[in-house]
């Protein structure tokens, strides 16, 4: 199959990033190990996507779930993170990537914040090219705090009952507040099947694959092929393929 024209390129693409611990196991490897692994597919993958052409990829790194996981392996993410942050920030300068972040950030280690602060500032002005960090960040959470803020607009006068819509309401989400469109596409890595209070109200109208490659194995092949894949699908936003590819005359 040919490439995609550049009309067939999702621009923001979206990435659950599972399997790293199952990843690990299978090889007798400290899930530690799978997540340090994953770091490296991190790179990758953002470089792939700034050779395919896509200017927005969101990476669901660190969910409001995963506090639930042990201490030991909670603290190891963390420390990945900050790991990350220090090594990433000349290669993001260097191809000018923007990074920006949704979720509680507020609530993570002073150290991370401060590194992810130190990196947001240094990449703030490049526009071409964007990288958005999920960090502490779940669906839920995010709706609630978008309803609390705009309960409060609307006290404040702000906002209009009246004039309540989704384009007024999705600026108060994070990513409407940070001026991150809708994902064209998802993936997910490991094979599972849902998006675990993933970007819900986001995803919408977007294309969704599911790949079996666990994350630390995922590439620029299979970013590719999943690109491939939406190039494929008719995306209708509730039209009817008639409406869009109207009859020649």
């Amino acid at each position: 199959m040919s490439s995609p024209s550049p009309g067939q390129i999702p621009q923001h693409v979206a990435i659950i990033m599972d399997g790293n611990g199952r990843w690990a196991k299978q090889r007798g490897l400290p899930r530690l190990e799978g997540h340090r692994r994953g770091v490296e597919t991190v790179r990758t993958v953002v470089d792939a996507a700034r050779e395919i052409g896509i200017r927005t990829i969101t990476l669901y790194a660190f969910s409001v779930e995963n506090w639930k996981r042990p201490p030991e392996e909670v603290s190891g993410l963390m420390g990945l993170l900050d790991y990350f942050l220090k090594r990433e920030l000349n290669n993001l300068i260097k191809n000018r990537v923007r990074l920006l972040t949704i979720g509680r950030t507020e609530e993570l280690p002073e150290n991370v914040q401060r590194e992810l602060n130190r990196v947001k500032e240094a990449t703030k002005d490049f526009t071409e090219w964007t990288l958005v960090l999920a960090l502490n960040y779940g669906s839920r959470t995010e709706v609630a705090d978008a309803a609390r803020d705009y309960a409060a607009a609307v006290q404040a006068g702000h906002e209009q009952l009246t004039d309540a819509s989704w384009d007024s309401f999705s600026r108060y989400l994070y990513t409407g507040a940070a001026g991150i469109p809708d994902p064209d596409l998802l993936i997910r890595t490991s094979g599972e099947l849902r998006i675990s209070n993933f970007l819900m109200l986001q995803l919408a109208y977007a294309e969704m694959v599911f790949t079996p490659v666990a994350w630390p194995e995922f590439g620029k092949a299979e970013l590719q092929a999943a690109v491939d894949e939406f190039a494929r699908r008719e995306r209708r936003f509730g039209q009817t393929t008639e409406q869009l590819k109207p009859a020649r005359a």
